[in-house]
């Protein structure tokens, strides 16, 4: 065989392998993603027409109402998985979409103070008169706007992770963000390829080491983040206009009692900007980790103290 038939033999076997590899990945693509649309359609989420236009929620159990408000890249499933490790029996959870996620369309010009109004509207269209706000990393500004707004309607506060008030970290160019947010198939390539990477965007520090209870706790979240294209309105909007706009809220107008957690090494949403909110509060109480991270890891059972502790005392104070 002459050297040039050699070579042309070694590039068509090469590009054989190549298109060979290039097809299994995009049918596994396409298997889990078929899995990820189905695994939305089944959820025991409804659609809820109220004053502020449609709102997708889910509902669980039963007795003092709370609002869940879930972060970036999420939705009334990223919202249930939250609430089902830092809530026991004797609540009724109401767990929405926020504008842009799954099926609560973004209404023209979104704002978090819009966000929160749609947040007493569905209170509104489920007939309840006042419930305590858990609001999530970049949920928290929508749960500051409500407890701001509806003061009467908020028996409480609570922020996790919450963006506050103060330098954030930097943006990734809108043009770019766009691309990367409407692409089922980028997502789904960072969340089954690259999981450490991921671990990192979601906040969790380099140099924490994860236990395999909370490698698995990791992998279950990123589940809620795909699909990640009936999210990207949301994640778009979360990120250029709801977490910058956490900065024009004065925390001393938050009249209801409030209750913050937070990790001191926290890269996603400073620790000082979070302490600073605190103080500014009339009434607040932070609870702060040295480690954990952006997700709080390893605190699962004190938060869920804190959080049951704390809307006991709302409670009996509303009684």
């Amino acid at each position: 065989m002459t050297e040039f038939n050699l070579g042309r033999t070694v590039w068509i076997t090469a590009g054989a392998a190549a298109l060979l590899i290039a097809v299994l990945i995009f049918l596994r693509f396409r298997r889990d993603i078929r899995e990820d649309y189905r695994r939305l359609e089944a959820g025991q989420q409804r659609v809820v027409e109220t004053d502020c236009g449609p709102i997708q929620f889910a509902s669980r159990g039963t007795g003092q109402p709370v609002v869940v408000v879930h972060g970036i890249f999420g939705g009334y499933d990223q919202g249930l998985m939250t609430a089902e490790g830092q809530f026991g029996e004797g609540f009724h959870l109401l767990v929405p979409s926020r504008f842009g996620y799954l099926g609560s369309p973004l209404p023209p010009e979104a704002s978090p103070e819009k966000q929160a109004d749609a947040l007493a509207c569905l209170l509104d269209a489920r007939g309840i008169e006042q419930a305590a706000v858990l609001g999530t990393s970049a949920g928290g500004t929508a749960a500051v706007q409500f407890a701001i707004r509806h003061p009467d309607r908020c028996s409480g506060l609570i922020l996790v992770s919450s963006n506050a008030p103060g330098e954030s970290v930097g943006l990734p160019p809108e043009s770019a963000a766009k691309i990367m947010f409407r692409s089922d198939f980028l997502f789904w390539v960072l969340t089954r390829g690259f999981p450490r990477t991921m671990y990192s965007i979601m906040g969790v520090p380099g140099d924490f080491e994860l236990t395999p209870a909370q490698r698995e706790e990791m992998d279950r979240v990123m589940q809620t983040v795909m699909p990640v294209k009936p999210r990207a309105e949301g994640a778009l909007f979360d990120m250029y206009v709801s977490n910058p706009a956490i900065n024009e809220v004065d925390p001393g107008s938050i009249t209801v009692p409030t209750l913050v957690i937070h990790a001191q090494d926290d890269p996603l949403a400073d620790f000082e900007n979070a302490r600073a909110m605190v103080e500014a509060i009339p009434d607040a109480r932070l609870v702060d980790f040295e480690r954990g991270g952006h997700p709080l890891l390893g605190h699962g059972e004190e938060i869920r103290s804190e959080i049951t502790a704390f809307l006991g005392r709302t409670q009996a104070a509303a009684e």
